[in-house]
């Protein structure tokens, strides 16, 4: 359908009228004397009933009816009435305007229908001349229509405001981005595609970021390759000026964030837009550009709180003379485990995003106790003597009291959290020989439980002043058979499809 064919079809929708009566020649009456009638530049289109049996059967096949000109009595003395009844309380329509017709005003008295029924209009046929009949109809489809248009707005708001909550949900780029592609077609369903664009930092150029519809697999490519010269030139003011351009076949809205590269959000293979759509559009995009901005700064935070981690853990690293990147390894094993264990559902209500999200920068704290332990016992090349073992199991300790006091100026469940938690009780065993508090079982907190399975790991494979590293099946041995004694079988089953995922046990045969 092309731009003309699309407005003329939206321009000429006409209202649909039911005429609800027993009586053929009533039909043919209201049909003639209001077939000319145009309103708002819409004609009038009529349905037919002839009792309240077949109405709700039209009814219930047309959701867009405006009006209904209702007998009372029909098929019983009652029919209109229950069919009233029907169109509010059953159908839940509130909308559609109901005007009483009857040729028996008696039957049911003016006063106590308007009282007891929800109907907007009531006349007696003796009375609904040809002027009247047209007057009650026009003011019958103009408070439809307001009614109508107050509805939509509601509507659409309410969708904003549900699709911004979830877009606020999101703490990634991609996640944000393919979000707010998918919610857009749920507020014009009607589009060919939707991408989202962005200016490149290396080209200057617009890029696509992410896109739906026709445009799903458009990621990366320049906006230029993918729509028209004219998209491309409204999508080039769009991230230039921060001007939204909104054309018959295409719209493009700017997405104007303060913390984030400029954006657009470019809408293709639409009819033109009404009004209303319009501001829809522009509100949801000012909730999309929060959401940029939510996320840039989520993002900062994160490195921020990453820095700050890899700096304590690196801290340990250095005076216990390890080499390497032995935190960085425990965060991203610990976090492979986790979501292992989620996906396997091995532990329902506890492991969950925030946990797994959490616990890989909280594991890299694992030995952060070690700053109080004396060089001299960190760096001691021997075995250690039992006042040197003692003194080396404190660092369990200590981490976790170092974590908890500067958790409490945070608050909430935090990385300093779950890694004094961590710092506590990695070296707890299974069936409760570890220390510092002899734990065993489910009384050792899991992140506990994943740390120790992967420090071990880690440890054993790398060297240490008191050590040579591992050869890798050795180690994987050692797991296997310290599976329910050490460590908890569980976590070790997880460890085990996170090495076999990634091709590691492969090498290991």
């Amino acid at each position: 359908m092309d731009v003309a064919a699309a407005r003329a079809a939206r321009a000429v929708k006409p209202w649909k009228i039911l005429i609800v009566d027993d009586d053929t020649e009533v039909h043919a009456i209201t049909r003639v004397v209001l077939s000319d009638v145009m309103f708002d530049d819409r004609p009038l289109h009529f349905l037919s009933a002839h009792s309240g049996a077949e109405a709700r059967s039209i009814l219930s096949d047309h959701d867009d009816i405006a009006a209904v000109l209702l007998d009372v009595v029909m098929e019983t003395d009652d029919a209109g009435l229950k069919l009233v009844r029907f169109i509010r309380e059953e159908m839940g329509n509130r909308q559609v305007r109901i005007i009483l017709r009857t040729g028996q005003p008696g039957q049911a008295p003016e006063r106590q229908v308007i009282v007891a029924y929800d109907i907007n209009d009531y006349k007696a046929k003796s009375e609904l001349t040809a002027q009247k009949l047209f007057t009650t109809t026009v003011a019958a489809l103009r408070s439809f229509q307001h009614i109508s248009t107050i509805e939509q707005s509601r509507r659409g708001l309410e969708t904003v405001v549900q699709a911004a909550d979830t877009l606020f949900k999101q703490r990634s780029l991609p996640g944000l981005a393919e979000g707010i592609v998918q919610e857009v077609g749920g507020l014009l369903p009607n589009i060919d595609g939707a991408i989202l664009c962005v200016l490149s930092g290396e080209s200057g150029e617009a890029e696509v970021l992410t896109g739906s519809g026709r445009f799903a697999d458009m990621a990366g490519h320049p906006v230029g390759g993918v729509v028209e010269a004219a998209v491309t030139a409204d999508v080039a003011t769009a991230l230039r000026d921060g001007t939204s351009v909104f054309d018959a076949r295409h719209s493009v809205i700017a997405l104007r964030t303060h913390d984030h590269a400029a954006g657009a959000l470019c809408l293709c293979g639409h009819v033109p837009l009404s009004d209303f759509e319009r501001r829809m559009i522009e509100i949801f995009c000012k909730k999309a550009a929060i959401g940029f901005d939510n996320v840039f700064l989520y993002e900062q935070l994160r490195l921020a709180q990453l820095a700050t981690v890899h700096a304590l853990g690196k801290l340990a690293e250095y005076k216990d003379e390890v080499t390497g990147d032995h935190v960085k390894r425990i965060g991203r094993w610990a976090t492979a485990i986790a979501r292992e264990l989620q996906q396997r559902d091995s532990y329902p209500g506890l492991v969950d995003d925030r946990f797994c999200e959490l616990i890989g920068m909280a594991s890299m704290l694992h030995d952060v106790g070690k700053v109080g332990i004396p060089d001299s016992i960190l760096g001691k090349p021997g075995k250690l003597d039992a006042e040197e073992m003692r003194q080396m199991r404190e660092h369990a300790a200590m981490g976790g009291r170092i974590l908890r006091d500067a958790s409490g100026l945070v608050g909430g469940r935090s990385y300093l959290t779950l890694g004094a938690e961590i710092a506590e009780t990695h070296h707890e065993k299974f069936d409760g020989t570890g220390y510092p508090g002899g734990l065993a079982g489910d009384a050792i907190p899991l992140s506990g439980r994943i740390v120790a399975v992967a420090d071990v790991y880690d440890a054993l494979l790398h060297r240490r002043p008191y050590k040579e590293a591992w050869e890798l099946a050795a180690v994987l041995d050692l797991i296997r058979n310290e599976s329910g004694k050490h460590f908890d079988p569980r976590v070790v089953d997880a460890f085990v499809t996170v090495l076999e995922r990634e091709g590691v046990l492969a090498v290991s045969q």
